[in-house]
């Protein structure tokens, strides 16, 4: 979390090999990944990081089942082994009977529910989500979140999340404030999720962003 401008989508560019740091390395599931030349790059994306974008980016074209499948596909995994994989995914989020659908027919909540499903397709070694809340209604950014954090939990998978909503925040085990670059403050949490008191995190948090950002009014910083 942090103010426009503070580096939250920057961050999330160089630990998905998309930008390429001045100084300082990266390293991600013990590859250094600044040095790689941009093939070797183009293939440990595809297998080691899994995006889930606002704005879904689904093919129209392809049914829900086949968009979390094409990962797999594009590794040449059988087309067997990934309809499998993919039905285990969309139940896993909860789409079990929609994996016909196509984006068109399916709702906003629902299609990002394909991309969170389709980002864990290659088993990666970490998930990036660049507001995967940002467009969707208060009820759907609950469904949605419950869905990642259940599938990270269940695949045992790391989520590394920009957000500006302090009830997406609540749900994870630790908050990371950025201003100019720098990180200003970390809340952890070491209690699991399903157990918290999710409106005395979103509090805490709140509250975290009012001593450090200016919040309300034409001054302020927060933003999307």
């Amino acid at each position: 979390m942090g103010a426009s401008g503070s580096g939250k989508t920057t961050l999330l560019q160089l630990l998905g090999g998309l930008d390429i740091p001045s100084v300082g390395s990266i390293r991600v599931d013990g590859t250094e990944i600044s040095t790689l030349k941009e093939k070797e790059l183009a293939l440990f994306r595809r297998h080691k990081i899994g995006f889930i974008f606002q704005q879904f980016n689904l093919i129209p074209v392809f049914n829900a089942e086949e968009n979390v499948g094409l990962p797999l596909l594009l590794d040449n995994v059988s087309q067997k082994k990934a309809t499998v994989t993919a039905n285990r995914l969309l139940e896993l989020v909860g789409l079990k009977g929609k994996e016909k659908h196509l984006p068109a027919q399916l709702s906003g909540g629902q299609q990002q529910r394909v991309a969170i499903a389709r980002a864990f397709a290659n088993e990666p070694a970490i998930i990036l989500a660049d507001e995967p809340t940002g467009v969707l209604d208060s009820e759907n950014s609950k469904n949605i979140i419950a869905a990642l954090r259940n599938a990270c939990d269940e695949l045992g998978q790391t989520a590394v999340i920009v957000t500006h909503d302090p009830f997406v925040a609540a749900h994870a085990d630790k908050v990371v404030f950025l201003l100019d670059g720098e990180v200003i403050h970390e809340h952890a949490e070491s209690k699991g999720w399903k157990f918290r008191n999710i409106p005395q995190q979103v509090t805490q948090i709140q509250e975290i962003m009012n001593h450090h950002f200016k919040v309300g009014g034409k001054g302020d910083a927060m933003g999307n």
